[in-house]
């Protein structure tokens, strides 16, 4: 029986969404085949042994107790194993907990999803789910994720990069080239954060100041992207390494003014699957979706989202490397509809990244 370490919570502010996710592969995980060791992280970065149970009172999402026993992923002379660490006197003596066959990181943001986790995984040897630590950085990072879009001639709004230096020393000019070179509305939005946290949608330059401070709450780099008034949302998912399989379309139809935090997670969207969309559409995504996967060299899985325009033309607009993955997110009900359903899915994952 292959022992399965599955990472959740962590210190990004998507915290909660990771428990969520982990909560649901947790509850159908093949216990008959894998031996799960539920490691969480706090939000100070912590890692510790959960007996799997992620729990929340009414109204409030869960988070990762601070009350379990330290651990630690260490690479030995017999293999990669998890150690439980004593850090609670003077000194530290650490007690073997078993060797780790395979990690599932379910850690959604930056210290997670974007490589760090997933450096440290292969530094020790430990197969892992989903894309490697290139990819990861790549994938979390919006700036370089574009560049690898346009690299591939991949078409996409426009944007501008915005550090927070220029925009504190030079905020009039930033305005000047954002009011020159894209329509408004705007979208700011943090480079290197998800679940559309920091995330504010601009109508004009006035409003441009708050919502520069908001993402820069989040984050030193920003991107300001050309938006589109009556765009749909259109998403797919994506599997594999070498060989990659592509679903159907599926559409978010927000129950908010955009998809924002609320709308992800609090008030329930509406997501159509498959999407009513021409097949002339439905074959430009299958193809913009495998283009966007290999322009960062993804494996694995990965969702990758776009914008439809009312003369059914699609732009790309990005891919998320670990993407929501409860039973109600996009990702798990796109395979659901393909006939791979959640529990499948989960094993399909462990059994790829094992190989």
């Amino acid at each position: 029986m292959k022992r399965v370490a599955l990472l959740y919570g962590g210190r990004s502010s998507e915290h909660a969404i990771s428990c969520l996710s982990a909560r649901s592969v947790l509850a159908v995980i093949d216990r008959e085949r894998y031996e799960v060791l539920a490691v969480g992280i706090t939000r100070d970065g912590r890692w510790t042994l959960t007996d799997g149970r992620i729990e929340a009172a009414a109204g409030e999402l869960p988070v990762v107790p601070d009350d379990g026993p330290t651990v630690a992923l260490v690479g030995t002379r017999r293999g990669p194993q998890l150690v439980q660490v004593d850090d609670a006197g003077p000194g530290t003596a650490t007690t073997s907990l078993g060797h780790v066959d395979i990690a599932f990181p379910l850690l959604h943001g930056p210290w997670g999803e974007d490589g760090t986790v997933q450096g440290l995984l292969a530094t020790v040897g430990v197969p892992y789910v989903g894309a490697d630590v290139t990819a990861s950085s790549i994938g979390i990072d919006k700036a370089a994720m574009k560049a690898s879009f346009a690299a591939r001639g991949l078409p996409q709004l426009g944007y501008l990069v915005v550090d927070r230096a220029r925009w504190e020393t030079a905020p009039a000019e930033v305005t000047a080239e954002l009011e020159a070179r894209l329509p408004t509305p705007w979208f700011v939005k943090p480079a290197r954060q998800g679940s559309s946290i920091g995330i504010s949608k601009v109508r004009g330059s006035g409003e441009l100041p708050s919502a520069m401070a908001e993402a820069f709450d989040h984050d030193a780099v920003v991107i300001v992207e050309e938006g589109l008034e009556g765009a749909r949302e259109l998403e797919v998912g994506v599997l594999g390494h070498e060989v990659l399989e592509v679903t159907g379309v599926g559409e978010i139809v927000p129950s908010h003014e955009f998809y924002d935090f609320e709308a992800k997670y609090l008030d329930a969207s509406e997501l159509l699957i498959p999407a009513d969309v021409p097949v002339a559409v439905a074959e430009r995504i299958d193809t913009f979706a495998r283009e966007a996967y290999r322009a960062i060299g993804c494996r694995g899985l990965a969702r990758v989202d776009f914008f439809a325009r009312r003369d059914g033309s699609v732009v790309v607009n990005e891919i998320n490397t670990i993407p929501g993955f409860t039973p109600a997110s996009m990702f798990p009900m796109l395979w659901a509809a393909q006939g791979l359903d959640y529990r499948a899915l989960v094993d399909r994952l462990l059994g790829d990244a094992a190989r």
